[in-house]
């Protein structure tokens, strides 16, 4: 899959946690999006951000989207990642889910 093709919500996700937009990157996730952490669960906007102030920007985590294929229900897309940051540090995959302009649900494993 082209960058042309990698849904826009999914490209600013990338795009923001490597600003360390916060405001941004909340903007991509649906009011009632869910993001499961290898099994630690955060529902809405504001425990998506908790998250992210400990495990992503807060970490100063910088993605590279090394692949992107579509995943087995529609809207939805298995996405390799690199992660580089003071946290996590490695290649990782997220099953991620779009509804329209945005993450819907996003589960790292």
């Amino acid at each position: 899959m082209s960058a042309a093709e990698t849904p826009a919500s999914i490209q600013a996700f990338v795009d923001a946690t490597n600003r360390e937009d916060a405001d941004g990157f909340l903007a991509v996730f649906a009011e009632d999006a869910v993001l499961d952490d290898r099994g630690r669960k955060f529902r809405g906007r504001d425990q998506i951000a908790e998250w992210s102030r400990s495990d992503n920007m807060g970490v100063h985590s910088h993605l590279t989207l090394v692949s992107l294929k579509p995943g087995t229900e529609e809207s939805a897309f298995t996405a390799t990642v690199s992660v580089k940051g003071n946290g996590y540090n490695g290649i990782g995959t997220m099953t991620i889910h779009v509804d329209g302009q945005h993450i819907a649900s996003l589960v790292i494993s």
